[in-house]
């Protein structure tokens, strides 16, 4: 397990709050819920009012007010378990309280955030079915109409957005042209009760089968101009920042999930024997283990220290990118890892071999693909001048 390597005393222990919450909570009911594809309301309510909900956000709104490496740490563990109940803490966090806390107004913070620190959950509408890497090719409008806004369009691929525990999502939007005639992007605050807004259910997922992951649906919804996220126009600008921060919840998804799978392996290779050792003895064996170990280590390391240059106001654009392409690349090794040391067994539903390979999939594509990190890192050094 990880040493308490620069860590503070309140931050181990919360490490160790929240690793005995997944052991015990979650763990014994992770397999069910994930073939049951089950959200589990229960938890989530369980998870808020440990604070795991507002992790980052001041007091003054219900929030934990924890750093961003104390709040890594909360979806690393929850990820080292389950990656179904660590994605809807990262999602919420990062995507949900995340931008009203980052960019609305004081009377948006006071109306939403003490209820979304304290077990409702709040979406980030931003995939569409013809914009996922291409998020310029936004086909969702609002017009202006006196002092409302009518959206018309869809989302796909959200989370958190149609539990019964949703209050309601951020939707970008095209709103307009700017004179050099590029679109103009707007984000607006919707609650899910609105007039002709409606969410479905995405079932039939091969990975985070217990998380909601949900269409948005938008039929001349109206909305005040008070529903405005910020300023007119800057819906782009909020996204990018949106999605800086949110690589690092991706990225402890990573990392946690490679290290429950590596422990997992790691237990079973210790009992398993052939030609009378134990399988781990095997040099084969023992060097997916060293390799998978190295990687881990680096991996917290790297990501704590982007954290902690969050904690600092620094710009992390090329470091987020380079964490959650790391991170994510690794949790896919290292579950492949545990499968092929597992064999048959790691094939198994009854083994959680395979649901860490299952989850580690979609770490290489939610919240900018493997190969967009690559394009923003290469952008971030130069290479386009």
């Amino acid at each position: 397990m990880p040493i308490n390597r620069h860590l503070s005393e309140e931050q181990v222990f919360l490490r160790d709050t929240v690793r005995k919450f997944a052991e015990e909570v979650i763990r014994p009911v992770a397999a069910e819920l994930d073939e049951t594809e089950h959200f589990s309301v229960e938890i989530a309510k369980q998870m808020a009012e440990l604070g795991f909900m507002g992790a980052f956000i001041p007091e003054e709104y219900g929030g934990t007010a924890l750093d961003y490496v104390s709040y890594i740490m909360i979806v690393e563990e929850l990820a080292r378990v389950d990656g179904s109940n660590a994605a809807t803490v990262a999602a919420h966090n990062s995507l949900g309280t995340g931008p009203l806390y980052y960019f609305g107004n004081e009377e948006q913070k006071k109306k939403y955030l003490p209820k979304l620190t304290s077990g409702n959950l709040w979406g980030f509408g931003l995939t569409e079915p013809e914009a996922g890497s291409d998020a310029g090719n936004t086909q969702t409008t609002a017009v202006e109409d006196g002092d409302y806004w009518i959206l018309n369009g869809s989302k796909t691929f959200i989370t958190n957005a149609s539990t019964e525990l949703t209050l309601g999502s951020t939707i970008l939007a095209v709103s307009g042209h700017k004179p050099d005639g590029r679109k103009e992007y707007t984000c607006f605050l919707v609650e899910n009760d609105t007039p002709g807004y409606t969410t479905r259910p995405i079932h039939k997922k091969m990975m985070w089968r217990a998380s909601n992951t949900s269409e948005i649906f938008m039929d001349n919804v109206r909305v005040h101009k008070s529903a405005i996220l910020g300023k007119r126009g800057d819906g782009f600008k909020q996204m990018l920042k949106t999605l800086d921060y949110g690589r690092l919840s991706i990225a402890s998804m990573g990392l946690g999930l490679a290290q429950g799978a590596f422990d997992y392996s790691l237990n079973y290779a210790k009992q398993r024997k052939a030609f009378g050792n134990p399988i781990a003895q095997f040099q084969t064996t023992a060097f997916k283990f060293a390799d998978s170990e190295m990687g881990i280590e680096l991996a917290r390391n790297y990501l704590y220290d982007v954290c902690r240059m969050a904690n600092e106001g620094l710009s992390i654009t090329k470091e987020g990118a380079i964490a959650k392409l790391y991170c994510s690349e690794l949790a896919h090794s290292v579950s492949n890892h545990g499968v092929q040391i597992m064999g048959g067994y790691g094939l198994m539903k009854e083994y959680e071999a395979e649901r860490y390979y299952r989850d580690a999939k979609l770490l290489e594509i939610g919240e900018g693909t493997s190969e967009i990190q690559r394009l923003v890192i290469a952008r971030n050094i130069g290479c386009f001048e």
